[in-house]
């Protein structure tokens, strides 16, 4: 006699068979397998075409089931300067950048310093985010090279900025607060993002910082001239390209260098590079 609150070993067993997952076609070994495949077939083209429209409507900018717009995409060069421009005027907290030489979006002297205006009108004040807001911008050896960046990153540093390089290339990318964030995929085409999409940002900017070498960092013994050759030289900027970015001539460069040389106690550029980098010189 049966348990009257309880179910018998047969019913149960029923029970679990019920509940086990079934393929799509519907009972196993039931109907023509080719009539099966043609609607599994079916269903997967079904939830293809679901999925690509899912993408088409992200990358567009459509809003969300909680009407929040995730992504956007912001074509052409004056658009993505603009967008950049809101972001760091935006900050509250911090603004991070990866500035490279290879951006055609703002020019150095127009990313770290006011453009130069018509002859005969008064510059106009770079805008920028409150005195409160942290700064971290990652440059590269394009960067370097590029006319005017030595004197503007100096006067970002000189403001209590912190700055670091990179020897590989750097894509465009801004962030504002962890919250908003620019990612350029080409010359033409750039996506605004916004959480929880911007995580994959930070933690792309975090993990190059890291792995960055401080930019002109305070010694002692070492001038500031020093230093921004140190910097250049690192880098893999000629003597030439150096003497340029200063505004002197390589011969200069070059004994400079050999007088780095003989205050570390080395004798090639390679040496002084990794003694400059152990010891903190830049």
């Amino acid at each position: 006699m049966h348990d009257l609150g309880r179910p018998s070993p047969a019913a149960a067993d029923a029970a679990k068979d019920s509940s086990r997952p079934r393929p799509p076609w519907g009972p196993a070994g039931a109907g023509d397998p080719e009539a099966r495949l043609r609607g599994l077939f079916a269903r997967l083209e079904d939830e293809l075409r679901h999925a690509e429209s899912a993408a088409a409507e992200l990358v567009r900018g459509r809003p969300g089931e909680d009407g929040a717009v995730r992504v956007e995409t912001v074509d052409g060069p004056p658009a993505q300067a603009r967008r950049i421009l809101e972001l760091e005027t935006g900050a509250r907290s911090t603004f991070q950048a990866f500035l490279t030489g290879l951006n055609t979006i703002t020019p150095v002297p127009h990313t770290l310093a006011p453009p130069v205006p018509p002859s005969g009108e008064a510059p106009a004040p770079r805008l920028s985010a409150p005195p409160e807001v942290t700064y971290q911008l990652l440059v590269d050896r394009d960067f370097l090279a590029e006319p005017a960046a030595v004197a503007a990153l100096e006067e970002r540093v000189a403001r209590g900025e912190q700055v670091r390089v990179v020897d590989h290339p750097l894509l465009k990318l801004a962030v504002a607060d962890g919250e908003v964030a620019m990612v350029q995929i080409d010359q033409e085409r750039a996506v605004l993002l916004r959480p929880p999409l911007t995580v994959l940002v930070t933690e792309l900017f975090a993990a190059a910082w890291r792995q960055a070498r401080p930019y002109l960092r305070e010694v002692a013994e070492l001038t500031a001239v020093d230093r921004q050759i140190l910097q250049l030289m690192v880098s893999g900027l000629t003597d030439a390209a150096t003497a340029k970015q200063l505004g002197t001539s390589p011969r200069t460069v070059q004994r400079k260098v050999r007088a780095l040389m003989d205050l570390a106690s080395v004798t090639s550029r390679l040496q002084l590079g990794w003694y400059a980098m152990r010891n903190n010189w830049i």
